[in-house]
């Protein structure tokens, strides 16, 4: 495997730990908050990060590559308003998919079909992430000055198995 395409893979796991670990801290703010429905939207997407941190863990060992883990940060967030977070899941949702392109266009470059193959997963991820993430967004737009709609939209949001 191309040197440049293991090394960003192997910041990928970081990275995709990180977001599990942001995700988790918008957890505790929505927990914080009473919004356990909220709370528990973004566990499960904290869960969800940590299985695509796998994802890449596993395929770097299925192909002979030495994984080297990395510190994870502790997230830098503070957050005025309860639509704060999810504008910050959004932006940083559109990041993550900027890596797995900058992953992607690496293994473009290094003519490496089996990790653009591999890589094809997430891209159709991070699309479903992104909308997932907006979605949320537009809802709170909608509904989140009024206390009955929240109130809903935090029971919807608790349903997420």
């Amino acid at each position: 495997m191309d040197k440049k395409v293991k090394d960003l893979i192997n910041d990928q796991i970081n990275k995709e730990l990180y977001s599990a670990y942001l995700y988790l801290d918008m957890a505790n703010y929505y927990d914080d908050k009473g919004l356990s429905g909220f709370a528990n939207w973004f566990e499960k997407q904290a869960k969800e990060e940590e299985e695509h941190a796998m994802k890449f863990y596993a395929y770097l060992h299925d192909n002979n590559e030495k994984v080297k883990l990395l510190p994870i940060d502790a997230p830098k967030t503070s957050y005025k308003t309860i639509k704060a977070p999810l504008d910050a899941a959004l932006k940083h949702e559109k990041y993550v998919t900027g890596l797995i392109h900058a992953i992607y266009q690496a293994a473009d470059a290094a003519q490496d079909c089996r990790t653009k193959n591999f890589l094809a997963w997430f891209i159709e991820e991070q699309g479903e992430e992104e909308k997932n993430a907006q979605e949320l967004v537009d809802k709170m737009e909608l509904f989140g000055d009024d206390k009955q709609a929240l109130y809903l939209l935090d029971k919807d949001l608790g349903a997420r198995a």
